[in-house]
């Protein structure tokens, strides 16, 4: 591991302070899931933000190192296209695949 030991923590002082906020979050997601299987409509299936969701959690459980900066790359779209014409607000939160993130004629979203 490249960052053995940079945690000032024990990881029972990890456990015991942050245990139940982190329980919380995978609770959190795993009601996200269970509400996006029993949705009516599963026309979102192949959507791109769920398939990099999906991969992030594999990422999460691989127990390989540097999750964090695994998992934030696979969350980031990374298209640099119209940068500065885009507002903080229009960020996607995954890499648009097998399409183009913005409209061919210039037109709005």
């Amino acid at each position: 591991m490249p960052h053995a030991n940079t945690c000032p923590l024990s990881q029972k002082q990890l456990v015991d302070e942050y245990f139940m906020e982190h329980r919380a979050q995978i609770l959190a997601v795993a009601a996200f899931l269970d509400r996006l299987e029993r949705s009516q409509n599963r026309d979102a299936e192949d959507d791109f933000r769920v398939v990099a969701f999906r991969e992030a959690l594999t990422l999460l459980t691989s127990g390989e190192g540097e999750r964090v900066k695994r998992i934030q790359m696979v969350l980031s779209d990374r298209d640099t296209r119209l940068l500065d014409e885009r507002d903080g607000q229009s960020a996607y939160g995954a890499p648009i695949r097998g399409s183009a993130p913005f409209p061919q004629d210039g037109g709005e979203q």
